[in-house]
């Protein structure tokens, strides 16, 4: 499946959401796909380190919190402007990667050992924010409601869809240049091969630490806009296993490693985990289960994620009709 498809089809997909958004959706829908959208950029941040440079990480949440609480704590502590507490949000998210990643890699961790290093500081930092004053404790924090685009809240919710179909078009952006640069050629020598790769030249610890910063910052980027459509956070919600989880499941389910992959997988899983909730009569769990089943179906027959299946099926087609 060649790239420049992929991307014209992810800009054409988000494209028409945008038309739609604009035309004018329902409010369920329209919230379906805010939080769509929320979880393809977390998942976007996830592949930079765990697709691309087959770092798996199981701690995506404490990028995702540390963006989400930095934004809260700036604006309501200090009031300051919704898109400065958004850029410092990014920057302390992607500090908190740097660092998390300069121990665990100068301890030479990877594979599981990495992935659970990474769930403990994210339950570190949940622990620290749950009992701590100046992040609002157990009781978390309310943002403010300020409609305006200083604020970067909107009573029309459309224009808030719109801006993070900016963002996650920006992701793709940031992708397709991963996937043509030098940085993303060692990242994949990286994932295939670290001491093949470092044999050759690859200052290994200096690309891992570099891809945990990108990815860690792309997933704060996420923690603050969740915040700007919430306007509510706590520790479970922002350092959670929930996000780790999302964070990572879309990827693998969508095509880990791919551009594609993370809005493949998140559009699946978060739309059929609605629809199932509408048709079960809203069971509490259900959308868990179903995350499940299509975990599983992708590992056994689809190990390379729908858009690894889809492209393999594209390329036996093809090739069949060569041969005859």
């Amino acid at each position: 499946m060649k790239k420049n498809f992929e991307f014209i089809a992810a800009l054409a997909f988000l494209g028409v959401v945008g038309i739609a958004a604009i035309a004018g959706l329902p409010g369920n829908i329209l919230n379906l796909l805010i939080f769509m959208m929320i979880i393809a950029l977390t998942a976007q941040g996830w592949n930079v380190l765990g697709g691309y440079g087959g770092l798996s990480s199981f701690g995506h949440a404490a990028f995702f919190g540390t963006g989400a609480y930095t934004t809260t704590i700036l604006q309501t502590s200090f009031g300051i402007n919704a898109w400065v507490g958004l850029v410092c949000g990014v920057i302390l998210g992607a500090a908190v990667g740097a660092l998390i990643g300069f121990l665990s890699f100068r301890a030479g961790l990877k594979g599981s050992y990495f992935a659970l290093i990474t769930l403990a500081f994210a339950e570190v930092l949940r622990i620290l924010a749950n009992s701590w004053d100046f992040t609002g404790g157990a009781a978390g924090m309310m943002v403010s409601i300020n409609n305006g685009f200083a604020y970067l809240q909107f009573s029309d919710r459309r224009w808030f869809l719109l801006i993070l179909i900016g963002f996650v078009a920006g992701g793709l952006l940031l992708t397709r240049w991963l996937e043509r640069s030098a940085f993303g050629a060692y990242l994949i020598a990286l994932r295939e091969n670290d001491q093949a790769a470092q044999a050759l030249g690859v200052d290994i610890f200096k690309i891992k630490i570099q891809a945990i910063t990108l990815s860690a910052a792309i997933t704060a980027l996420a923690g603050c806009l969740y915040v700007q459509n919430f306007l509510f956070i706590d520790a479970n919600v922002a350092y959670g296993s929930w996000i780790s989880i999302e964070a990572l499941f879309a990827p693998i389910v969508g095509g880990a490693g791919t551009m594609l992959g993370p809005l493949i997988g998140s559009v699946l899983l978060l739309g059929l985990g609605e629809i199932t909730k509408s048709f079960s009569g809203g069971i509490a769990g259900v959308d868990l289960v179903v995350f499940g089943i299509i975990l599983i179906l992708c590992v056994a027959f689809a190990p390379n994620g729908i858009r690894g299946f889809v492209a393999d099926l594209w390329y036996r087609r093809k090739s069949r009709g060569k041969a005859m």
